[in-house]
């Protein structure tokens, strides 16, 4: 087994005075190493549109996911979906990203702009099998995954963008292609890439898109181990072992709170350097340790980065604060969001007394939420978590 995973994100656009969208992701894990990603884009636009796109990725994603070939997926499509009473059309467009193993892309297109692959930051065009289904033309390619590959699936939204405003036939597939090659080098999350992407529609749309428009990426990339310790064990008797388990994982390692950080240090024989650096006024500073790759305060910067990561799921309208910042939760983000795909917490149940004057927001309960609701945004964003308590 390679040593590569997949990053998917996705990010999508309602039609202009519409409260659903008529596209629809699905993503099913068949298992550890494999995953199906299905983008459907419903008929029309709203409820209609969004019941469409929705059972026709939720059927196909869990067939195929459970082995079923494309012929019978299609089939069951026909059978379940309603007819459009004035197209005459039983179901949606779909695009499928099937990874098989973390080596192989199994392709399957009806009717969506084709799939755009980046391989070594420039487009490849990779090959393509006509099958016919029914009466439906299903275009199909299998690809053999390298490292920093990228899939960005579409509707039909983001090649109309800006007709009749700003662009005479819309958003062509050539030129959408090229506005991906310019940053496809840089290494950013696959949520960031059709982020970038979506806004970029929404733009020539004159932010009012005539359609609903759905992006979703795949970046194929290194497993990257990450470690985070939040808080001192209940036992005091359990520091040197929280912090030999900690240290012994392989990657790289984030310390938050500041009892934590100074049990470290004492673990480490190493003096424990506060900054006076506050680049946040209401994010505290903070600190260097050697053999620490970053130190922060506790629980308020860990609720920011708690903040960022449900914006980052949703709209993702703080990437731009936190992408740059050098704030302790804007570096924790970077680390956790964007570096990491298997993260480790080290989490100690020790209650600070600090906490437990009433007139303080801060309680031992909302310390644990805050690495249940994180631990739960990560799994969301795709990474591999692992919660050991001390």
């Amino acid at each position: 087994m390679n040593n590569l995973c997949i990053d998917i994100g996705y990010q999508s656009l309602n039609h202009v005075g519409e409260q659903l969208c008529g596209d629809h992701i699905d993503i099913v894990e068949a298992d550890e190493n494999s995953t199906v990603v299905v983008l459907a884009d419903g008929l029309g636009s709203g409820v209609k549109a969004s019941i469409l796109s929705t059972l026709t990725s939720k059927i196909i994603s869990t067939m195929m996911a459970a082995g079923l070939s494309i012929e019978d997926c299609v089939e069951t499509i026909a059978a379940t979906l309603p007819v459009c009473s004035v197209r005459q059309v039983a179901y949606s467009t779909f695009t499928i990203i099937h990874i098989i193993n973390n080596e192989e892309a199994d392709i399957i297109q009806y009717d969506n702009p084709q799939v755009i692959m980046l391989r070594n930051g420039e487009n490849y065009d990779y090959p393509k099998t006509e099958m016919i289904l029914g009466d439906k033309k299903i275009y199909r390619s299998r690809v053999q995954l390298q490292e920093d590959d990228i899939f960005v699936a579409m509707s039909d939204g983001c090649i109309h963008a800006g007709v009749g405003l700003t662009l005479n036939f819309g958003w062509e597939r050539k030129e959408i292609i090229g506005f991906l090659e310019t940053f496809a080098h840089v290494g950013f999350t696959a949520k960031t890439l059709a982020t970038m992407l979506a806004d970029e529609c929404n733009k020539l749309y004159g932010f009012e898109p005539g359609d609903d428009t759905t992006v979703c990426a795949i970046r194929v990339r290194r497993r990257e181990p990450m470690n985070m310790l939040f808080g001192p064990p209940s036992n005091p008797d359990d520091a040197n072992r929280m912090m030999a388990l900690f240290f012994a994982k392989q990657g790289k390692h984030i310390i938050s709170g500041g009892t934590t950080s100074s049990i470290a240090a004492k673990y480490l024989g190493k003096p424990l350097r506060p900054s006076l650096n506050f680049f946040d006024p209401e994010i505290p500073p903070t600190a260097e340790l050697e053999g620490v790759d970053l130190v922060t305060e506790g629980v308020i910067t860990v609720n920011k980065v708690v903040s960022y990561a449900k914006d980052h799921l949703g709209e993702n309208k703080n990437y731009e604060k936190w992408s740059v910042a050098r704030d302790g939760a804007s570096l924790i983000s970077r680390m956790l969001f964007e570096e990491a795909t298997d993260i480790n917490f080290f989490v100690g149940r020790a209650v600070n007394p600090a906490h437990q004057n009433p007139d303080l927001p801060i309680n031992f309960h909302i310390k644990m939420n805050l690495v249940e609701e994180l631990s739960a945004c990560l799994k969301k964003m795709g990474k591999r978590i692992k919660v050991i308590y001390f």
